[in-house]
């Protein structure tokens, strides 16, 4: 199948640069299909030994996925919104305030970055509500509030944000699940192996204090946890980590696109392949992979609506262009083709090796002049915002076994 490709997006090379860097593509050999790769900051990655890392402005992340606490062996590309960590101490934690009764110790080895920058919080157990905390101010609407934890002799630790709608969550340490949750939109615990956990919460309010306890909030256990990387951004999912000391850090947005040249793409038929997932199932815009000469008029998309749908488009976003709707969950992997052509009897779609039936009102329109691939709507600022394990573009129609095989 990769041999009948014009185009092939296999996340594995590419080149820094500040801010503009490059994403290599497998095919074709000589650089024509090769993205253009902006972000104007620094960010984070799981690097192949499974270690957070930073990277450098323009650099594409070759993310690598983790699978109970396991790294996996192939990367994605990782493509996020711009976010702010409104904590200006997010690894120093003795910069927090404590309660009497709590001691904070630097320099304990941490298995999430191979380095000695991780802190111990111990209490003492004279009451039950010993914790550290930070005073900042939150926006109101939606903020996601995270922090890395390990169980040392507790097993137990607890999230809690006051001064607003005062949220609260147990997480367990030991099981990786959530004993209990009051006030949050939504909370989550992520394995990061090695026992180390990321704990999340998603609250709706203006809060202004956030604070970390080492037990079940509430109750006197004596004992210690171990922590790392607390994030407070605005958005309804947490993000990769946006390291801060002494004030707050923002990273900007990536931005991937401009791939291929008119020579690479058949305007009278083809298809157009990729293999994804969303960082999460809603966002406040609709986001997009586009073919196409660089206007909608002349394309074939992808559009993960805000609401999470999948719409498929041919030349525009009005009702009559949408080949198909596909809903799902679409922050599991998806394989999806759009088989494009001069006729709408030319068209299929297959999602996970699965032929979906068109959307009922479609008609197709010619295309002409496709000359660009992007990870983004051909004019607008609508960028994707999730991982890319495979972008592929074939100059020719598949028969519906081929389409089977690339989509299964």
């Amino acid at each position: 199948m990769y041999d009948k490709a014009s185009l092939v997006q296999i996340p594995s090379g590419y080149k820094g640069g500040s801010p503009n860097g490059t994403l290599y593509s497998v095919l074709p050999a000589n650089g024509d299909g090769d993205f253009d790769h902006t972000r104007a900051t620094s960010a984070t990655r799981v690097n192949k030994d499974g270690l957070i890392e930073s990277v450098a402005s323009g650099v594409p992340r070759l993310d690598y996925p983790l699978l109970d606490g396991v790294v996996q062996s192939c990367p994605h590309l990782l493509l996020e919104p711009s976010r702010t960590n409104a904590l200006p101490y997010s690894e120093d934690f003795s910069q927090w305030s404590p309660t009497t009764g709590i001691t904070v110790t630097g320099s304990q080895f941490n298995e999430l970055t191979g380095n000695s920058d991780a802190y111990k919080i111990e209490t003492n157990g004279s009451t039950g509500f010993l914790q550290i905390s930070e005073t900042v101010s939150a926006t109101s609407g939606n903020n996601t509030y995270s922090v890395f934890a390990k169980k040392g002799t507790n097993n137990k630790a607890s999230l809690r944000g006051l001064s607003g709608v005062d949220f609260r969550v147990v997480f367990d340490l030991d099981t990786g699940t959530i004993d209990s949750e009051l006030n949050t939109v939504s909370s989550k615990i992520e394995d990061y192996g090695n026992g180390w956990y990321r704990l999340s919460v998603v609250f709706s309010g203006a809060n202004t204090t956030f604070y970390i306890y080492p037990n079940t909030l509430g109750t006197a256990d004596a004992g210690d946890i171990y922590v790392y990387g607390a994030q407070l951004e605005v958005g309804t999912y947490e993000t990769s980590y946006i390291p801060t000391s002494g004030s707050t850090v923002t990273r900007n947005a990536d931005v991937c696109e401009n791939a291929g040249n008119a020579d690479l793409f058949n305007d009278n038929e083809g298809v157009l392949f990729a293999e994804f997932s969303m960082l999460n199932d809603s966002d406040t815009s609709n986001r997009y992979i586009s073919l196409s000469d660089g206007s909608p008029d002349n394309s074939i998309m992808f559009q993960i609506t805000s609401g999470g749908d999948l719409n498929l488009f041919n030349n525009g976003t009005s009702s009559e262009n949408r080949i198909d709707t596909y809903s799902a969950d679409l922050t599991q992997s998806v394989k999806v083709a759009v088989q494009y052509g001069q006729s709408t009897g030319d068209y299929k779609v297959y999602v996970n090796g699965v032929s979906q039936s068109l959307n009922s009102g479609f008609v197709s329109e010619t295309i002409s002049g496709l000359d660009r691939l992007s990870i983004d709507y051909p004019i607008f600022d609508f960028k994707f915002n999730g991982k890319i394990k495979q972008l592929m573009v074939f100059n020719e129609a598949l028969t519906d076994a081929e389409l089977i095989e690339l989509t299964s």
